[in-house]
C-alpha cells in the first residue's frame, strides 16, 4: 500500500481485491468447471464466486454505493457512487491455464443531477494480479501506485520505438476490424502484445511497461480502474479520434501521453484508407528477406 498517502476509497477496495484475488488464485490452482456464455465467451465458477465476494465486501464497507458487475450484479445504480466490478478479467486465459488475469474495481462519482446516460468522474481504482502479487491502486488527484511505489507512464516519444498492447473480441472476431490495426501498428512500432486482459494492459501502460494500448468493444468494468491508472500516471485515455474517453465507449486508446498524436493520426489515415501498407505475398516476403541477407 502507498505510505504517507491517504487514499479514501482505493485502500479499502484494495483489501477486497486482494481477498478476491486469493480466491481466484486458489480456483486456478485447483482447476474449475468452465461454461460458455455464447459460442466462445467463457465464464467460470471463479468469476461468479469472486463477484459474489466482492459485492458482499463492498456493500459492507461502502453501504451507500451502487455496484455494476460483469457477471450480472446491478445494485443501486441510482446512487452517487458506483463501482464497476470485473471479478476476473482474463477469463479465457484463466480457463486455459494461462496465468494472466486480474481483479479490477473502478469507482465513479455521479453527483446529483447527472443524466443517466452521462459519465460521472472516475475517482478511484484497483487492479490486482494474483499470480504476480502486483497491486495497482489509484485515486484521482493522489497518484497511481504499484505495490506501494508511485508509478509513471513511459517517456518514449516515437511510435517506432514503442511497445503497445491490444486485444481481440472473444466472439464475432470476423466482424472486428482490429486485425487491420494490428497489422499497421506492428509495422510501425517496436512490437504489439496481446495478453488477454484489458485491465492489465491499461495498468501496464500506466506503469511504463507499455507505451500504449488500444482495443475495440470494451465495457465499463474493463476500463474504469485502468483508465484512471493511466491518467494519474501522466498518460492519456481517449477515443481513437482523440475525443474524450467515455465509460460506455466502444473503443479506447491509452498512451503515455507522448505518442498519442502519432497514433491518432495513424488511426485517422486507416479509417480513411490512406497510407496503408499492402500485405506482401509469401514470394515477395522471401525476396525481401533474400535481399536483406546479401
Amino acid at each position: 500500500m502507498p505510505t504517507g498517502v491517504a487514499l479514501e476509497f482505493a485502500i479499502p477496495a484494495a483489501g477486497v481485491a486482494l481477498e478476491a484475488g486469493a480466491l481466484i488464485r486458489d480456483f486456478y490452482e485447483r482447476g474449475v468447471a468452465t461454461e460458455y456464455k455464447t459460442d466462445v465467451d467463457l465464464v467460470t465458477v471463479a468469476d461468479r464466486t469472486s463477484e459474489k465476494l466482492i459485492v458482499e465486501r463492498l456493500h459492507a464497507i461502502f453501504p451507500g454505493h451502487g455496484i455494476y458487475g460483469e457477471e450480472g450484479t446491478r445494485d443501486h445504480l441510482d446512487r452517487e457512487y458506483r463501482w464497476y466490478v470485473d471479478p476476473l478479467d482474463g477469463t479465457t486465459n484463466f480457463a486455459h491455464g494461462f496465468p494472466v488475469f486480474c481483479v479490477s474495481l473502478g469507482l465513479e462519482h455521479r453527483p446529483g443531477g447527472i443524466a443517466a446516460n452521462e459519465d460521472g468522474v472516475l475517482i478511484a481504482g484497483v487492479v490486482y494480479d494474483p499470480m504476480r502479487d502486483e497491486l495497482f491502486v489509484v485515486e484521482k488527484g493522489k497518484g497511481a501506485y504499484l505495490n506501494g511505489k508511485q508509478m509513471h507512464a513511459s517517456q518514449t516519444d516515437d511510435l517506432a520505438e514503442s511497445l503497445l498492447a491490444t486485444g481481440f473480441p472473444s466472439r464475432s472476431r470476423h466482424e472486428n476490424p482490429n486485425i487491420h490495426f494490428y497489422h499497421e501498428i506492428t509495422l510501425r512500432s517496436h512490437g504489439v502484445r496481446r495478453a488477454g486482459s484489458a485491465a492489465l494492459d491499461l495498468a501496464y501502460t500506466a506503469c511504463g511497461r507499455m507505451d500504449g494500448y488500444w482495443e475495440f468493444n470494451l465495457n465499463p468494468w474493463d476500463t474504469a480502474a485502468g483508465a484512471l491508472l493511466v491518467l494519474e500516471s501522466g498518460g492519456t485515455v481517449t477515443g481513437f479520434d482523440g475525443s474524450p474517453f467515455k465509460l460506455n465507449s466502444r473503443e479506447v486508446l491509452a498512451t503515455n501521453g507522448k505518442i498519442d498524436k502519432e497514433v491518432i493520426t495513424l488511426f485517422e489515415n486507416m479509417f480513411a484508407g490512406r497510407d496503408l501498407d499492402p500485405i506482401p505475398t509469401p514470394q515477395e516476403f522471401a525476396a525481401k528477406r533474400a535481399e536483406r541477407g546479401r
